[in-house]
């Protein structure tokens, strides 16, 4: 591990030494860098960063699907005020720089294994800046001084550009020529594997085409053909778990301990795992929280703040033991079980509610197995009649219900909830929200709106974006 550690400070140190830390409007020039950084670096922090990102953006978005919620009475993510996302805004265009820059500096020395990741991961990137924002820059993106203002590209043609990069990303990884390129040390998701990469991208690639729900775009057909090449098993998941430091959100359970009040749960999420809204308590709720000291799980009310001083365990927070925020804790690009419920939810809306309700099981299975749920309790569970209803009593709202639980803590979640407009059991609006109803959008970053004002579309936080109508 300690080893595993080192590679990591070195590689990313490289990067930064080169230079190639750099946001794409960067206009300033490190006299002492490097001209051109290393692969493995730009691949070790390509590979690192899209993870972090993945936090980033879930640390925002995981308000507004109410997993977690501000101890603080009426704080802005939980109120829906506006934000200022500049830092997950300048995160994400860094990694994406880099990966810009890896993939030119492969393409020129016939390295297509690297060609072909870093055109999976500017297609994983930019679905995580298009699904907050909408219109964003990339055409005229990563050409520095000479374009300091580029263009806000639309948000569907990228959306469509991703899906081609991912196409493009699984041909390059498939040619027998590629076999052997990629650095595993350097590589932080998959150890330099070409076919657990092109599992990732029809994985990623069925999450797109599923996120078009709404629109008649939709093509249930082609959801599952892509998953019919992606992920079979949960060793297969796209995620990164070594870091330098703690996982982010084993920072938050810490921070917690320590008085700087992190990672509370809210009382939506409890609710809907402790048998208050659904009728079955959920063995994987105490592998996230924390007991209160009335030896339950309570929530925090989005909008309303805590109980008490925040120091009496009065309500239940992300657990120093849980699964998801112990110190080594993966954080999770895509994964197995949340393909099982793209599954599910392509084959319901194909109509076959048998297939439907074996990838939902299937789905619920593999979380429980790979957050260490008994098999007790995944049996007394999965054998519950709320749960276990037959192909007969499938529905879409208990397959994006058990999707949810699921998808704890990652971005996806917000994309789904969108998708199914906010109709989750008693979900509601947080307490004095600033807007009458649900929320659609992030605002664009005040970095963005004083260096390329011009050009930084006019929105509101309830303006839908293109597959959200």
């Amino acid at each position: 591990m300690k080893n595993n550690l080192k590679t990591i400070l070195v590689l990313l140190a490289a990067i930064c030494v080169s230079g190639s830390c750099k946001k794409y409007l960067d206009i300033n020039t490190n006299p002492n860098g490097v001209a051109v950084p290393p692969l493995k670096g730009l691949l070790a922090h390509a590979t690192n960063a899209s993870a972090i990102n993945t936090y980033d953006v879930s640390n925002i978005t995981s308000y507004y699907v109410q997993y977690l919620a501000s101890p603080s009475a009426g704080s802005d993510l939980d109120t829906y005020n506006n934000i200022d996302p500049s830092n997950t805004w300048g995160a994400i265009y860094d990694v994406m720089t880099d990966i810009h820059d890896m993939r030119g500096q492969a393409a020129i020395q016939g390295l297509n294994a690297y060609v072909g990741v870093a055109d999976i991961l500017t297609a994983y990137n930019m679905s995580l800046s298009l699904n907050l924002w909408g219109d964003i820059p990339y055409s005229q993106a990563f050409q520095g001084v000479d374009n300091l203002q580029p263009k806000y590209d639309n948000q569907k043609d990228l959306y469509d550009t991703c899906l081609s990069l991912l196409d493009n990303g699984i041909s390059l990884l498939q040619d027998p020529a590629a076999g052997g390129q990629l650095d595993g040390k350097s590589d932080f998701i998959h150890q330099g594997s070409n076919d657990a990469w092109v599992k990732t991208a029809f994985a990623l690639k069925a999450r797109l085409l599923n996120e078009v729900s709404k629109t008649t775009q939709y093509d249930a057909a082609a959801v599952l053909t892509a998953l019919a090449s992606a992920y079979t098993a949960s060793t297969d998941d796209a995620q990164v778990s070594l870091f330098d430091g703690p996982n982010p959100w084993a920072q938050a359970a810490i921070n917690n301990s320590n008085l700087d009040l992190d990672g509370w749960l809210s009382s939506h999420f409890v609710d809907a795992t402790d048998a208050a809204t659904y009728g079955v308590f959920d063995p994987r709720l105490p592998l996230i929280a924390e007991l209160t000291k009335f030896g339950d799980y309570r929530g925090t009310p989005n909008g309303k703040g805590r109980v008490g001083n925040g120091t009496s365990h009065e309500e239940s927070y992300l657990s120093l033991t849980g699964w998801y925020s112990i110190p080594a804790a993966p954080l999770q690009l895509i994964t197995y079980p949340e393909c099982k419920f793209i599954e599910a939810e392509a084959q319901f809306r194909a109509g076959d509610p048998q297939k439907a309700y074996d990838a939902y099981m299937a789905g619920i299975k593999a979380d429980m197995q790979q957050l260490g749920t008994a098999d007790t309790a995944v049996t007394r569970y999965t054998t519950d009649p709320a749960v276990a209803v037959g192909a007969g009593g499938i529905t879409l709202s208990l397959i994006m219900k058990e999707k949810y639980i699921a998808c704890f803590l990652n971005p996806v979640a917000w994309d789904d909830v969108r998708r199914f407009d906010y109709q989750y059991a008693n979900f509601n609006l947080p307490f004095d929200a600033n807007l009458t109803e649900f929320i659609r959008r992030v605002n664009y970053p005040t970095s963005e709106i004083s260096r390329n004002g011009k050009n930084v579309p006019s929105v509101t936080l309830t303006d839908r974006l293109w597959w959200d109508k």
